[in-house]
């Protein structure tokens, strides 16, 4: 086996040739041809987490093209690999995704140097975008819940919780990380990827106030915190050893 000559996808553009090599529904070597359709599109990993700057080809790729490479049509260089379709059949609706080679050259440097991937987190839990604009938050990620364990907590920030009386309190609705606007989760995800795992960000939020009895408006009051990244492994570790302590 020769290894396959890497490019990069810093100069792709729209409309440009590509082909796509897999295992479509087990068949060996299959050889796909099309063209980039779209870049910079986002789509959402298996646990949630926003993927961005992916790549959209309407090159066939159908279940068993996953981990397989996206090639220029011209160079024959690698520029992504095929990871997800677009799709109500399970088969090619013309509408394929891949990751960036760049993207994918970080993670494999990571993955050899580290042997997984760290990715800094608050150690919150949020509410998807869609469901808080239905609840009239037009701007900003609302925090669902604040583990005592985490760095959100230590630093202050506040979770939704629910009242005696079944009436909910709105938590904090992060809208800034240092100096980076956020409106959607996958802004916070982003802003977070120029960071590691230790260091200290000043993380920005609308915290709602006391309200007069006769109010039913929302008041908000800005609210900076300082807060210490932590790793997506350390929350894992916490939440096993809680899992562990309730079971003995």
């Amino acid at each position: 086996l020769y290894p396959i000559s890497v490019g990069s996808s810093a100069g792709l553009r729209v409309g440009q040739a590509c082909l796509a090599i897999g295992n479509p529904f087990g068949l060996d070597h299959t050889l796909t041809s099309g063209i980039i359709s779209g870049m910079g599109r986002e789509i959402k990993s298996p646990v949630g987490r926003p993927i961005s700057n992916v790549i959209q080809t309407d090159a066939a790729i159908n279940p068993g093209n996953s981990g397989g490479p996206l090639l220029d049509g011209k160079t024959g260089k690698l520029i992504g690999m095929s990871t997800a379709i677009y799709s109500t059949s399970g088969a090619s609706a013309g509408i394929g995704f891949a990751i960036p080679v760049d993207s994918v050259k970080f993670i494999v440097e990571t993955l050899i140097r580290d042997g997984r991937v760290i990715r800094p987190v608050l150690g919150v839990s949020l509410l998807e975008s869609r469901q808080a604009r239905a609840l009239g938050i037009n701007k900003g990620v609302l925090v669902l819940n604040v583990p005592t364990t985490s760095p959100a907590f230590k630093a202050g920030m506040k979770g939704t919780s629910r009242t005696e009386a079944g009436l909910i309190e709105i938590g904090d609705i992060i809208i800034r990380v240092d100096d980076k606007s956020i409106d959607t989760e996958a802004d916070l995800f982003q802003a977070l990827e120029n960071y590691k795992p230790g260091d200290r960000i000043k993380v920005t939020v609308n915290r709602p106030g006391n309200e007069s009895p006769s109010s039913t408006k929302l008041r908000l009051k800005e609210v900076t915190l300082t807060v210490q990244l932590t790793s997506s492994d350390m929350i894992k570790n916490i939440m096993s050893l809680k899992s562990i302590s309730k079971q003995s």
